[in-house]
């Protein structure tokens, strides 16, 4: 039998608490944040039930997030599960699920974003105070955007 592997997400939804930039104690730049996901089916007669997944994001990503995201901005992540475990004061096991993101992506448009609805295009971003101007973030700006096919 083959050895198969696969662990990819992608996650739809809306931040709960603006994301806070942090450094790890090497420098790196980190931030974890929660994302509201409605869930696809509700019980007919019942409220609409909604998950809440952490996520963290490393380095360009979490600056990135920081920059631009806000409580309440919808948002795209693609990244993996990943799992955890401690062990607390009282001696009690601790488990713990992150999507670590690999991708980040708008979701809103520019009249709804907190943001301003700019459009990131991936790759382009790079560490503030490692790069001149012209290393800074591309966006275009879209005259109207409700001609976008989505």
């Amino acid at each position: 039998m083959a050895n198969f592997n696969f662990n990819k997400v992608i996650l739809g939804g809306r931040l709960t608490a603006d994301p806070e930039l942090k450094t790890t104690q090497s420098g790196i730049p980190v931030t974890r944040f929660s994302v509201a996901v409605n869930r696809r089916f509700t019980k007919q007669g019942e409220q609409p039930q909604t998950d809440f997944i952490n996520c963290v994001a490393w380095r360009t990503q979490a600056e990135f997030i920081t920059r631009y995201f806000r409580k309440g901005s919808s948002i795209c992540v693609v990244g993996s599960i990943q799992t955890s475990t401690t062990t607390d004061p009282q001696g009690q096991k601790r488990y713990f699920t992150d999507v670590i993101v690999d991708e980040v992506n708008f979701v809103d448009s520019k009249s709804e974003s907190p943001a301003g609805g700019s459009t990131y295009t991936p790759g382009s971003y790079q560490t503030p105070g490692f790069a001149s101007d012209a290393g800074a973030p591309h966006f275009e700006e879209m005259a109207n955007d409700d001609d976008l096919p989505f």
